[in-house]
């Protein structure tokens, strides 16, 4: 009976998965995991540049197995690159070469018994996105860059080119002595040869799928450090070296943190990131990670625009995505909502609580802004017609929020004993959902179906009205959820716990976990004395929608009392209150004394949406406060103000302010108060160098808006 059941439950979701997809509007065929009839084990990569021609050459030599009897030809794939010659053995063997691949006639038929060896030889002439040549400009110097992912190591290597195949590799470089070539794995030599060029050879000896190749050649500065013995290197411009400790130097910390929370050591021979002159944020690779040119900062770039979190998860893919690897591109999850709930976890740990849970509050509505703008799918989806379909905020964000509830269910001790033992039980190896699901029934013994059912091959979120009221006489209070999301087609109503929290009088906590099960449900609780708050989904685990209106005197006391993402809320629904003297009083309060940032900017705002002419004393004291997010705030208020009497103020602002943030909406502010007078100003202050130019695109934003004025 056993098998009996895991047959129907396979076929339950699967039939699921199917009707699921059918949400999708965009009608696109299902792209079911790529059959092959050969396992590659090894390419030994031998490539010459000449980064002045933008021209390589070269050859792979590709170790196969067969998976089947009579193979007689071999299929590789290959786009733009040329193949000259294919040899077995120093014999030549016939080929025809397609737009997008390669077939070679083996010298006879070949069993999965056998090991097969041939040598590929080939050029590249041209430019592709797979292997970018790019020309030295400003501080950046002449560079080549990889980047296989999800589909272009073939565009400059014949290979098997989708990620249910992992294979060990050699790359032996070529190239002018001035550059420095870095790839995957470990460094055996560096040879230089008599024609004013050096050979580098780089072994990966653990398998690993071909989007993550990584090769760069550049005249690099290479600043190196290490986590015990583990080598850690930081590949960077030589115009950055003033700021490779700040931005790198919590690397070997990291990987540390990592090794603890997966029980599983660092698995390859080195980590190196490696600057890219194209990549806008950054790609994983095997021990080689490529990171956009943005990631290096200055000083004072960090206080606006976080960064730090954009290494960790690439770091985290170290074990999320290379280590172990979705074996179609449907089980993207695996690779990213564990590399995005991983990067959430360094912000907890590394940051605090708030930050951690402001983080996944930004996670969240990252996801749900996806869901209503965009579009509504499950997380496990086959239907997309490029891989890079599949890496959205669904399964980054969404599926990060789920890993988050997974563990609030299972308990921490069980939830990292399963994804530790999912590390080393699939060590190496190309994975799937179902790989992840079976380890979890085994070592947690919980049979968690209903789970991915719900919440990977289905779309959706939960939606709530939540509703309660106080019966004095009984001394019970009633409290009605029901459950809207099923407006929505394939959206269930959802099995999921929820817990909710009764505040009392003299510091009094009750919490009670509730599973909900039915579309609407009551609960009743019996308490000695009329709650001060009852907060819904205490500990905010849920990734929900939900609407609960709540009287003043509870949103205030909310407001004060609640954790962090309590009290942000509690500060956003004070609008519908907005008259009451006490709201304001409690958003000044708030605004200059709450102990979280977020919070501070939120009232802050809220103070100048509703009273902000009669508060710029307030707000001014904001704009000079302690935290650039708050005084951003500040600025913004006062800036729609639309005052001409702060038009100089706005100008001191920008002139004394170290925040790229601030200074923008001091600009923008100058444009909504000022006149065609100010627009020299504007444009001197526009020449400002800034983080992604953000003070550039202020200060024409600005110009704009007095000109619209104007006409």
């Amino acid at each position: 009976m056993k098998r009996i059941y895991t047959l129907l439950f396979f076929l339950t979701i699967i039939s699921q998965l199917i009707l699921a997809q059918k949400n999708d509007i965009n009608g696109i065929p299902v792209s079911p995991e790529r059959s092959r009839d050969y396992d590659a084990i090894n390419y030994r990569v031998e490539l010459s540049f000449d980064l002045n021609k933008k021209y390589m050459e070269g050859s792979n030599t590709i170790t196969f197995t067969p998976l089947c009897h009579g193979l007689s030809t071999l299929k590789l794939d290959a786009q733009f690159l040329t193949v000259t010659d294919v040899l077995s053995n120093g014999t030549p063997l016939s080929y025809k070469q397609t737009d997008d691949n390669v077939f070679i006639n083996l010298q006879r038929n070949y069993s999965y018994n056998d090991t097969v060896v041939i040598t590929v030889h080939y050029y590249l002439d041209k430019e592709i996105n797979g292997l970018r040549f790019i020309d030295a400009e400003g501080d950046r110097p002449e560079q080549v860059s990889s980047n296989c992912f999800p589909n272009k190591a073939r565009q400059w290597i014949p290979c098997y080119d989708f990620p249910n195949d992992k294979v060990s590799q050699e790359f032996i470089i070529t190239t002018d002595s001035k550059y420095k070539v870095l790839s995957n794995g470990k460094l055996i030599s560096i040879n230089e040869n008599n024609n004013g060029t050096s050979t580098w050879y780089w072994q990966q000896e653990k398998p690993h799928s071909t989007y993550l190749i990584s090769l760069s050649i550049a005249d690099y500065l290479v600043v190196k450090d290490s986590l015990g013995d583990l080598p850690v290197n930081y590949w960077v411009y030589k115009s950055m070296a003033d700021d490779v400790e700040r931005v790198f130097g919590k690397t070997p910390y990291m990987i540390d943190l990592y090794n603890h929370i997966y029980r599983y050591e660092f698995p390859w021979d080195k980590y190196d990131q490696v600057i890219s002159g194209y990549m806008g944020g950054g790609a994983e690779a095997t021990s080689a990670t490529l990171l956009g040119e943005g990631i290096v900062t200055d000083e004072y770039t960090e206080q606006d625009y976080y960064r730090e979190y954009v290494i960790a998860h690439e770091i985290a893919h170290q074990w999320w995505g290379d280590l172990i690897t979705c074996r179609s591109w449907e089980h993207t999850w695996l690779n990213e909502s564990f590399g995005t709930y991983s990067d959430h976890l360094y912000t907890r740990y590394d940051k605090g609580r708030d930050e951690g849970d402001y983080d996944l509050l930004l996670k969240k509505n990252t996801y749900l802004d996806e869901a209503h703008n965009r579009f509504m799918r499950p997380i496990v989806y086959m239907d997309y017609e490029h891989p890079g379909d599949n890496f959205n905020r669904h399964t980054y964000q969404k599926g990060a929020c789920m890993l988050h509830l997974l563990r609030h269910i299972l308990g921490d001790d069980t939830f990292f004993r399963v994804i530790s033992t999912f590390l080393h039980r699939h060590e190496f190896q190309a994975v799937t959902t179902y790989d992840f699901i079976k380890c979890l029934k085994d070592i947690s013994g919980k049979n968690m179906d209903w789970y991915f059912d719900q919440f990977f091959f289905r779309p959706g979120h939960p939606v709530f009205n939540v509703s309660k009221s106080w019966d004095a006489t009984k001394k019970e209070l009633n409290i009605t959820i029901i459950q809207e999301q099923d407006k929505w087609d394939g959206v269930p109503i959802y099995k999921i716990p929820v817990s909710i929290g009764v505040y009392l009088e003299n510091d009094k906590k009750i919490v009670k976990e509730f599973w909900l099960k039915e579309k609407k449900e009551e609960i009743v609780l019996q308490l000695t004395s009329k709650p001060l708050m009852v907060r819904f989904d205490e500990g905010n685990f849920l990734l929900k929608e939900w609407t609960y209106k709540k009287d003043i005197d509870e949103l205030l006391f909310q407001a004060n009392n609640d954790d962090m993402t309590g009290r942000l809320w509690a500060v956003e629904q004070l609008d519908e209150y907005q008259t009451d003297k006490r709201t304001l009083e409690c958003w000044q309060e708030i605004a200059e004394n709450d102990s979280f940032w977020a919070v501070r900017a939120a009232a802050v705002s809220q103070v100048g949406k509703f009273y902000g002419t009669s508060n710029i004393s307030l707000l001014k004291r904001a704009a000079s406060e302690k935290s650039s997010k708050v005084r951003t705030a500040a600025v913004r208020a006062l800036g729609d103000l639309k005052n001409p009497s702060l038009k100089d103020y706005y100008k001191q602002i920008f002139n004394q302010e170290d925040s790229y943030a601030v200074k923008s909406e001091a600009l923008i502010a100058i444009g909504k108060c000022g006149n065609t007078r100010d627009i020299s100003f504007l444009e001197s202050a526009g020449r400002q160098k800034s983080y992604r130019d953000v003070v550039y695109n202020a200060s024409q934003e600005g110009i704009t808006i007095i000109k619209e004025k104007n006409k």
